[in-house]
């Protein structure tokens, strides 16, 4: 048996950290750099910088600048990316239903 060539690229990309939170945050609709920050607890700004380049090279979201003043730029999923919306509602659900703790409990 092998791993799934799929899942192997959706947890390279989705498996790093704070990633799938900027998707999950953006699954409420647009959102501008301050507002990911302060709904993203602990991320800096350089790491939410590079998630969300990342995120826009995988084409899971869409940069949009806002022409200002102030210039403000935001940021939206694209299609494929709020097709992962029904698969962290199931992580999210998941995490509920087994918290880590039964984890040591299993053993």
């Amino acid at each position: 048996m092998q791993v799934d060539e799929g899942i192997t690229r959706a947890f390279q990309l989705l498996g790093k950290r704070w990633t799938g939170l900027v998707v999950s945050v953006l699954t409420a609709g647009p959102a501008y750099f301050t507002d990911l920050r302060r709904a993203i607890p602990g991320i800096s700004e350089r790491m939410l910088s590079n998630r969300l380049t990342e995120l826009a090279a995988a084409e899971l979201i869409v940069r949009e600048v806002d022409e200002g003043p102030p210039l403000r730029v935001s940021y939206r999923l694209t299609a494929a990316g709020m097709a992962l919306e029904p698969a962290l509602k199931e992580l999210a659900q998941w995490a509920k239903t087994h918290p880590a703790g039964e984890r040591a409990a299993d053993c």
